[in-house]
């Protein structure tokens, strides 16, 4: 039995308590900043001094605006912008943030096979599901060309970035998260916080217990928000919950939402929603869409190769598939 199995058997009817405070100055601190990445950003950590505590939130709410400053495709004066503005005529410099976070992403698209690939933006950014605008079939298959992984060519010695087609643009919005919460958590770490939860949107990661206590992570139905599907107890964790009901609409029965499959332009609908956890943000991010594309099969062949990496499934019929490491017993 694993480990994670064993704590979600045990502890899946206990609530987020804590126990008694090992000093009178000590305390629990919490803050939620929405808008941060067209998303809403919390920060939940136990600190010896309140000061010291808020400070560390401060710090982490500075550096998730740094990240969607940088990399976001909804502000025209950012790094990601600026690549996508260029890169298909030239080289372009880039940050090696930036450059760090295109590796990683790349590396996930050679794992996942493709389903993972930030140049579906070259495709998805004619959807704009508040004003529910889909483009046209033929609009798809012209743009779809550009949608290659293949397409994003980094230079390390020179820190630039080129696309090889023109029209391909690149979107980090489907790891960028999961990278924020990662920084937010060194940046806690780097001050001595010990236990911690950091989450931005559905995804979150986890440090330390609530002394003595695992922290819960409810997933939620996918067409029901108030209700759970799962309650997962964690410790020294990530994960991250994709779903179909996150940005979409729906017309004559179709449900049009934000994960594209790169293969057809289409939203992907392997499943409804599916839930990653492993070690690091970064990775659960990275990899909860691919179950969408690939369908859970697929998608659980590619996780049983990972090290220490665990998941839930939503079908379109409404069944919950686990991977091995969560599975209850028979």
């Amino acid at each position: 039995m694993s480990p994670r199995l064993a704590l979600l058997l045990g502890c899946v009817g206990l609530c987020c308590g804590l126990a008694a405070a090992p000093t009178a100055q000590a305390e629990w601190l919490n803050r939620t900043v929405d808008g941060i990445m067209g998303t809403r950003i919390t920060v939940e950590l136990w600190s010896e001094d309140r000061v010291a505590g808020e400070q560390a939130i401060d710090a982490v709410m500075d550096e998730m605006r740094h990240i969607d400053a940088s990399m976001s495709t909804y502000k025209p004066d950012s790094e990601v912008s600026h690549v996508n503005a260029a890169a298909a005529a030239q080289a372009v410099k880039i940050s090696p943030e930036l450059f760090g976070l295109l590796q990683t992403a790349l590396y996930y698209s050679r794992i996942t096979e493709g389903a993972f690939d930030i140049t579906y933006a070259s495709v998805g950014y004619m959807y704009d599901f508040r004003a529910r605008h889909r483009p046209t079939e033929s609009q798809i298959q012209a743009a779809l060309p550009a949608v290659n992984y293949r397409h994003v060519l980094l230079d390390p010695k020179s820190s630039t970035v080129k696309f090889a087609h023109g029209g391909v643009r690149i979107d980090l919005g489907g790891i960028a998260k999961g990278y924020s919460v990662d920084r937010g958590i060194a940046i806690l770490l780097a001050r001595g916080i010990q236990h911690a939860l950091v989450t931005a949107g559905g995804d979150s990661r986890i440090i330390g217990d609530r002394f003595g206590k695992p922290w819960i992570v409810g997933i939620r139905h996918p067409d029901r928000p108030n209700e759970v599907i799962a309650r997962i107890p964690l410790v020294d964790t990530a994960i991250s919950t994709s779903g179909d009901y996150e940005r979409y609409f729906d017309e004559n029965g179709v449900r049009y939402h934000h994960i594209i499959d790169p293969r057809t332009g289409h939203s992907a609908s392997k499943v409804r929603s599916a839930t990653v956890l492993a070690p690091t943000a970064t990775q659960t991010d990275g990899l909860s869409k691919t179950a969408f594309v690939l369908g859970p099969e697929e998608a659980l062949k590619i996780y049983a190769h990972l090290k220490d990496v665990d998941a839930i499934f939503v079908t379109p019929d409404g069944r919950v598939l686990y991977s091995q490491g969560l599975a209850p017993p028979r």
